[in-house]
């Protein structure tokens, strides 16, 4: 049994591959962008509207919410990276159900891709927002002191969104493909079941949490907005 989909190579010439993860993370990135094309290609505002439109507005609005719970005020500009994010890894995860698929996050090369997303998202939110100096203000808070320890807090949380998608994925994977081996069909339709909710989870929690680091980056735009804010209140 294959620990990863890494090990399933189709073709390989010098430096380049050409495995499962490579393959399945493609083919979903091209399912992804049809059907998002298939369904905003008739969006309407009235009341008739497609089921598949419905759907989408219900996903949209839910990450939005979620966004905005976090402390990000305006979700509409961040919706893009993360609902994006949320909705790969999802799909990653949803075609567990199929007996041949194996995730391409069970794969560390992908989890530390998305990782990397994360953490090069954050500078780029932060510095959009705050700017370069406000940004970098936030490494030396709240002394000069916790500039080691900020960037190493910024490295080592990548790793650990890197490693925590992986592991938990690439387990689940191989906990059903020992089942699948010694135990009749039944148990593993549980497992495949409990797998999904467990890539759900998972996919929620990554999104969540790029969304905190984020938020965190532009807390200091967020905090002299609100002192804006409260000196308008008061001269009003």
């Amino acid at each position: 049994m294959n620990m990863t989909p890494d090990q399933t190579v189709f073709w390989s010439h010098g430096f380049v591959t050409i495995n499962l993860t490579l393959v399945t993370t493609w083919g979903i990135m091209l399912f992804m962008v049809i059907g998002a094309k298939l369904i905003t290609r008739n969006l309407r505002s009235n009341n008739k509207i497609s089921r598949w439109q419905c759907m989408l507005e219900m996903i949209v609005t839910g990450i939005n919410e979620q966004i905005n719970e976090v402390g990000l005020a305006k979700p509409e500009l961040y919706i893009g990276f993360i609902g994006t994010l949320f909705l790969f890894v999802v799909m990653c995860n949803f075609w567990i159900i199929l007996p041949w698929y194996v995730p391409p996050t069970g794969s560390l090369s992908t989890t530390t891709a998305l990782a990397l997303c994360v953490f090069l998202s954050v500078p780029y939110f932060g510095i959009q927002k705050s700017g370069i100096g406000g940004y970098l203000k936030t490494y030396i808070q709240p002394t000069f002191i916790m500039l080691p320890f900020n960037i190493i807090s910024e490295l080592s949380r990548t790793l650990a969104l890197a490693v925590r998608l992986f592991g938990n994925i690439m387990s689940g994977v191989m906990i059903i493909g020992i089942l699948l081996s010694i135990t009749p069909l039944f148990i593993p339709i549980v497992m495949k079941a409990l797998g999904l909710l467990t890539g759900m989870v998972q996919a929620y929690i990554f999104s969540i949490l790029a969304t905190v680091y984020i938020a965190a980056a532009v807390q200091e735009s967020v905090k002299k907005d609100k002192k804006i804010k409260q000196q308008n209140q008061t001269t009003n």
